[in-house]
């Protein structure tokens, strides 16, 4: 037996279990590490299966971009803990029972004969001048252009609604109106006040 499978399941177990720990730890910070090492994980197995342009992307650019980002943002906020542990209980039968039907889907999509021990493999070698990134692209391009470009749009699109929702009027604030600030005049802002001198007695 190869040692490839047992790899591959160690990983797997790894990253099921940090998964499982984002969303049932009480603290952020620790979710966001778990969530962390799931990255991580995920990055392992996919260098496993020869796509390592996937791994490091993942690596670069979600663990030391993306989820720093959140760990700050998390770490900033002033999050109450109490209300948190307090709905944990109560959402968790509709969590429970979500996950059960998710891993149903899942096992009806994929099907007995791709969802048993016996189907993790490895993967087929290649010569040493293949690039995986030169397929990707290939593939991503080609095949699932139409899925990558409705997926960008959808990313723009949330993009645009993040910044609508914060840049919001609350009663109360205030705000800087650039365009005024640059049509403005010295006129507008500087008045020369003539005055007299004063003589000393």
């Amino acid at each position: 037996m190869s040692i490839s499978p047992i790899i591959f399941y160690f990983f797997a177990a790894i990253l099921v279990l940090s998964a499982g720990a984002v969303i049932t730890v009480r603290n952020p910070v620790h979710a966001v590490l778990f969530l962390v090492l799931a990255f991580f994980t995920s990055a392992a197995i996919w260098i496993m299966l020869e796509a390592e342009f996937l791994a490091i992307t993942l690596v670069l650019v979600y663990v030391g971009a993306v989820m720093v980002l959140f760990l700050f943002v998390i770490m900033m906020l002033d999050i109450n803990l109490a209300p948190l542990r307090e709905g944990f209980i109560r959402n968790l039968p509709v969590g429970i029972l979500v996950a059960v039907v998710m891993v149903v889907e899942l096992v009806l999509i994929v099907g007995p004969k791709r969802f048993g021990l016996d189907v993790i493999s490895a993967p087929a070698s290649h010569a040493a001048h293949y690039s995986n990134t030169k397929e990707l692209g290939g593939v991503l391009y080609t095949i699932y252009m139409y899925p990558f470009e409705i997926a960008a749009a959808v990313l723009l699109v949330a993009i645009v609604a993040a910044i609508a929702l914060t840049m919001r009027r609350r009663p109360g604030s205030k705000y800087q109106d650039p365009v005024v600030q640059v049509s403005t005049r010295r006129a507008d802002r500087v008045r020369i006040v003539a005055m007299k001198t004063e003589q000393k007695k």
